[in-house]
């Protein structure tokens, strides 16, 4: 297992940024390589990603998950092995730092050397990254779920 952790301070209040991580839906509006995500209920999650040429499914279920604090899951099945969790920590009224971590299964020789030069770290990196600037250019969140899991 390889594990990635990364962070970044967004300009939007804590519950605007959870709100809007809460919408899996809107993924790939941010996040590169994720082609589409359907949300089957409020815990479970079919993802399809196409990264380096290399298209995977895979379903996710959320483990834990509290209001502007964290969301965590875990793939159930397919073609990823990953844990994770991306916490949003208020710095103040403003302003929210938002973390996450994951650890992931690499698989195969190319993921194994993807992993060992350090790509997945620069993924999440610049999914982060272009979080805040959606977040930062909306001002606001698209919805939210509020539920407690």
């Amino acid at each position: 297992m390889s594990k990635v952790q990364e962070q970044i301070d967004v300009d939007v209040p804590v519950t605007a940024a959870y709100n809007q991580w809460t919408q899996f839906e809107e993924f790939p509006m941010f996040m590169e390589g994720v082609e589409e995500i359907t949300q089957i209920d409020d815990r479970h999650n079919h993802w399809k990603t196409k990264i380096a040429g290399v298209s995977r499914e895979f379903d996710t279920e959320i483990v834990d998950q509290v209001p502007d604090d964290h969301v965590a899951w875990r793939t159930t099945s397919g073609d990823v092995k990953q844990t994770g969790m991306v916490r949003f920590e208020p710095i103040d009224a403003t302003h929210t730092r938002v973390m996450m971590e994951m650890d992931f299964q690499p698989e195969g020789m190319a993921e194994k050397a993807a992993d060992m030069v350090g790509m997945l770290d620069r993924q999440v990196k610049g999914d982060l990254k272009r979080f805040k600037h959606f977040m930062e250019k909306r001002g606001t969140e698209s919805g939210g779920y509020r539920g407690r899991l």
